[in-house]
């Protein structure tokens, strides 16, 4: 199974008019968005399943990212990738899906490095920056991947 780590790009700021969960992307987070998108189409990605947080910012993130993947597939919002979320729920949930998935997530810091730690079996496993992925297979950290980068990072 692969699955892609994908943190929200950058937000507007919450306010006492605009609180945390309807936060939505600026203009550069929507640029970070589409150019990740992008990067992963250039890496192969083509999800089976798409999850995200159900908050504005990550629903409009993995929009973007599908948009720039270029492949059929629904974004579904998923309450367990929320902030608070539980990452052995979240492992639990994909350890029933078929060994060929291909699985995006996209959510919040720091619930998807607890993802991370689970399914790879690193308590070490580092926090996402925002606009950036990380490619586990089968339990393994693969790469890193900014937004902005022109080739993603390999982890031995």
């Amino acid at each position: 199974m692969q699955v892609y780590l994908v943190r929200h790009a950058e937000a507007v700021a919450e306010t006492l008019e605009l609180r945390d969960p309807h936060r939505h992307l600026t203009p550069h987070g929507r640029t970070q968005a589409r150019a990740l998108g992008d990067r992963l189409r250039w890496h192969d990605c083509v999800p089976t399943h798409l999850w995200s947080s159900p908050l504005v910012r990550a629903i409009q993130t993995a929009e973007l990212v599908v948009a720039g993947i270029q492949h059929e597939v629904s974004v579904e919002a998923w309450p367990q990738l929320a902030p608070d979320g539980a990452a052995r729920d979240v492992a639990a949930t994909l350890a029933k899906l078929p060994a060929e998935s291909v699985v995006v997530l996209v959510g919040h810091e720091p619930s998807l490095s607890a993802i991370g730690a689970v399914i790879a079996n690193d308590p070490q496993f580092e926090a996402l920056d925002k606009a950036c992925a990380a490619r586990i297979d089968d339990g393994r950290v693969r790469w890193r991947f900014a937004w902005n980068a022109d080739a993603p990072t390999a982890i031995r």
